[in-house]
């Protein structure tokens, strides 16, 4: 049974202009060290941050109707398998109420100006 379901769509723009205007203050905030080697180490890096932060975004709007405790973009990590696809990986509170009978799928997309992710969590 499907509980949540969230969707986001970021321009690439706007994450590269928050690394430039705000730098590690912004990355910190936002993505785990896990997600920063990963990013930060590819050629359209810009496009592998906003992939991350519209799958956290999604995963967030997804949870809007189950979850109504505070958790930190750094509860969430997203990750890939090793044939590409993404995985996501939580820690703190958000971990403890995911892990014992829900699960969560994510899809992610891009074009050269935008990334789109869908996010849903549903009864195992």
């Amino acid at each position: 049974m499907i509980i949540g379901i969230g969707i986001d769509i970021i321009e690439i723009d706007r994450i590269k202009e928050s690394v430039n205007k705000f730098g590690d203050a912004f990355l910190n905030k936002i993505y785990t060290q896990n997600e920063l080697d990963y990013c930060l180490a590819k050629f359209n890096k810009y496009q592998h941050l906003a992939a991350r932060f519209a799958a956290k975004e999604a995963i967030y709007k997804a949870l809007s109707g189950t979850w109504h405790k505070v958790a930190s973009w750094k509860n969430i990590e997203i990750t890939n398998e090793k044939n590409g696809l993404p995985v996501v990986n939580f820690s703190g509170k958000l971990k403890d109420y995911l892990s014992t009978d829900k699960e969560i799928k994510i899809s992610i997309s891009h074009s050269d100006n935008y990334v789109a992710c869908v996010a849903l969590i549903y009864l195992k």
